[in-house]
């Protein structure tokens, strides 16, 4: 496996009812807690551009979820809310005082989940394309669409996601998922890209593996369906909320982040022109800079670690 050293950060791995992988990337001691939480079939390494600018001015952690990562699922639930209580668990055990919550996809759907069931553990959140409620009368993009309605129907997604997994090189996999979320896939560095490779020839080994995305993604399909009940957790927030959208974001199209922002005026909101679902991967040195301005707004103690 490619070390994390490259990008500052060393592996560590916690027991929280089962073995937890999560990235350190260190930070001055007295510094705010800022936690990473990846979206479904990410892991730590999407947090490797954004976190060694953070780490500078913030005690930067990346977590991998059950079923992803370097966190086997070990014959644990991995839906959204399994995951939310792992994230739970995580915070209280292994980080032990209130954290800003980055959340990037599922990850900011968990992460608006927590912050909403145990506001004492969130000091803020900043929520990077986050799966978000499609707008009424919204145009889904046609393969996105498809392809999670797919995965929802017992049998077919199961064959759908085996097929899709056995098909092509790690390499192949990698690009293929690359071309979903990001406007330019060229922006991610090769170095990055080869230890993506490498972690989905690691997990090739592992089982359940199928099963674990499969049981995430319909969760979170379930979650979004169940749109009264989300937005409540959302309009229940109280502590500062931050959100980023890509213009061209095939997965949780611009208008569903439109809608958010508009429900939530004290929310801070904007959007970036020819960027896709992972601006944490497309535009680092952007997504750094805003979070620490507005940590300085917010968060006080984040200023005084300049």
């Amino acid at each position: 496996m490619t070390t994390l050293a490259r990008w500052g950060g060393t592996s560590r791995f916690a027991d929280l009812g089962g073995r937890v992988h999560w990235a350190d990337f260190g930070g001055p001691p007295d510094a705010p807690r800022v936690v990473l939480v990846h979206g479904l079939g990410g892991s730590h390494l999407n947090w490797c551009l954004l976190a060694p600018l953070l780490a500078p001015r913030l005690r930067v952690t990346a977590v991998d979820l059950a079923g992803f990562g370097l966190t086997d699922p070990a014959g644990r639930g991995t839906t959204v809310r399994d995951n939310a209580a792992l994230l739970d668990r995580f915070l209280r055990e292994v980080i032990g005082e209130p954290a800003v919550l980055v959340g990037n996809s599922m990850g900011g759907m968990i992460a608006i989940l927590q912050a909403a069931a145990a506001p004492e553990t969130t000091s803020g959140l900043v929520l990077l394309d986050p799966a978000l409620p499609m707008p009424f009368g919204a145009r889904p993009d046609p393969l996105v669409l498809s392809t999670f309605l797919l995965y929802s129907v017992p049998v077919v997604g199961e064959q759908l996601f085996a097929r899709a997994r056995a098909s092509g090189t790690a390499r192949q996999q990698v690009r293929r998922l690359l071309a979903l979320v990001c406007a330019d896939p060229s922006a991610v560095p090769e170095e990055l890209v080869g230890a993506s490779v490498e972690l989905v020839e690691h997990r090739a080994g592992v089982p359940g593996l199928d099963a674990a995305f499969l049981a995430a993604a319909r969760s979170l399909v379930r979650v979004n369906a169940r749109r009264n009940t989300y937005w409540s957790a959302m309009r229940s927030l109280r502590m500062p909320v931050y959100l980023m959208s890509g213009e061209r974001d095939r997965l949780v199209p611009v208008r569903a982040a439109r809608a958010a922002a508009a429900r939530h005026p004290g929310w801070r909101f904007e959007t970036f022109p020819g960027v896709g679902h992972v601006p944490q991967l497309e535009i680092p040195g952007v997504i750094a800079g805003r979070l620490l301005d507005w940590l300085d707004d917010v968060l006080p103690a984040a200023g005084a670690a300049k």
